[in-house]
């Protein structure tokens, strides 16, 4: 193995979880630790920090500010969805990467993302091989919707799930509070994968979740839920449904569509922005049941909702991190973190690296067997699958009763 010396940068691309800045961490104090890594750089609002030459010095941060870093939401350094072209087609990013990365003797790229975020490792990976600068690249997971190729599951995914299925539980005792009937409708985000509106159903195991659960694998009809909902609604006076939020009719449009102009609306990538289904099927539901039907949104709270991590989720967000820079330290690159999990005698969680260029955009979807014949409903395989990532409880520090998140003074490389 040819040890390589130089800085690295660390980038943050997609929209965050409540766990994301553990992986940032996990990877920060492997890089601080390392006597290969020279310095270490994180990019303002993902690779357009590093387009803009933005890079914050690491270094210079509190050891004890960053862990902090563990327990606090969102993106610490800030993200992008920016979508560099094919560098056949245009090199004009890719020849300002290469720049900054001259510049600062960069040898070391970390970014933390979702399913684009890998297909922007992979591009960026493949030009400096052709440019023939020395570079190690490793992609790190993120993403709450839990769809990326070849991992068991998604850091992230976890504490999402938790606080989906904490939610349901709760919404479900308060629609019960009065002496009249209610159809609640709950939108859970999920484009086209419906991992995390499947996670309503570790609340429905635990006896307290929806009657119905709908995702994007299976093609939905109008008709057919309107029926669900009438039969459950007339038979216990009260029916809770969860949907993802990007349920599809069988012609491919949104369910979403139907009441919303938002998801006409696309962003860099050409996805669709998402909202406004359960005020849609709120509505729907209204007017051909004339009962009392409310909507609720998770929205944001899903993913930000760090209050309610799992230990699971954060400790591997961790691992991943910490994973991607030593396996870079020790001659890999091209890759991103995975994990691989055996569920047969308890759980276990190791990690496993993936090459980039098959994990860039290809979306994991549930599998069809998991979900039950009707379309409408989550079996056990689910259960067993998902109970162990929601595992164990936050050690978020709090002060005067309110969390403690980290505080970065974010100053800038020269």
């Amino acid at each position: 193995m040819k040890e390589l010396t130089g800085a690295c940068i660390i980038g943050q691309s997609g929209g965050p979880t409540s766990v994301i800045n553990a992986s940032v961490l996990g990877a920060m104090e492997a890089a601080l630790d390392s006597k290969n890594i020279t310095r270490v750089l994180g990019a303002e609002h993902g690779i357009k920090g590093v387009l803009g030459d933005r890079l914050f010095d690491i270094g210079l941060e509190d050891r004890d500010e960053l862990k902090l870093l563990r327990f606090t939401p969102s993106s610490a350094l800030g993200s992008c969805r920016y979508k560099i072209a094919d560098p056949d087609a245009d090199d004009t990013d890719y020849k300002r990467i290469l720049e900054i990365f001259k510049k600062y003797d960069v040898r070391y790229f970390f970014y933390n993302g979702g399913n684009d975020s890998m297909d922007t490792c992979n591009k960026i990976s493949k030009y400096m091989q052709k440019a023939g600068y020395d570079c190690r690249i490793m992609g790190i997971p993120k993403t709450i919707d839990n769809d990326l190729y070849g991992t068991d599951h998604c850091p992230g995914y976890g504490s999402a799930a938790k606080y989906v299925a904490t939610s349901c539980m709760e919404v479900y005792l308060d629609a019960r509070v009065y002496d009249i009937g209610m159809i609640t409708i709950l939108e859970i985000m999920g484009r086209n994968a419906g991992w995390l509106a499947a996670s309503a159903a570790l609340a429905s195991h635990k006896g307290l979740g929806p009657d119905l659960i709908y995702l994007p694998e299976v093609t939905f009809d109008m008709e057919t839920f309107l029926a669900d909902v009438k039969r459950i609604y007339d038979k216990n006076g009260k029916c809770i449904v969860a949907v993802s939020e990007g349920i599809k009719d069988k012609d491919g449009k949104y369910i979403s569509e139907y009441g919303s102009s938002l998801a006409k609306h696309k962003d860099a990538f050409g996805h669709a922005q998402m909202g406004g289904l359960a005020a849609t099927l709120a509505n729907i539901v209204k007017e051909n049941t004339g009962a009392k039907v409310r909507g609720i949104e998770f929205s944001l709270l899903q993913r930000c909702a760090a209050h309610c991590a799992s230990k699971a989720d954060y400790d591997e967000s961790y691992m991943a991190g910490a994973a991607a820079v030593e396996s870079a330290i020790n001659g890999i690159t091209d890759k991103m973190v995975g994990f691989e999990c055996d569920r047969s005698d308890g759980y276990k969680c190791d990690v496993k690296l993936l090459p980039l260029d098959i994990v860039a955009n290809t979306e994991k979807k549930v599998p069809r067997e998991w979900i039950n014949e009707a379309g409408n409903g989550i079996k056990q395989e689910f259960i067993d699958y998902a109970l162990p990532l929601i595992a164990g409880e936050t050690e978020m520090p709090k002060s005067d009763g309110l969390p403690r998140f980290a505080n970065l003074k974010k100053i800038l490389a020269k």
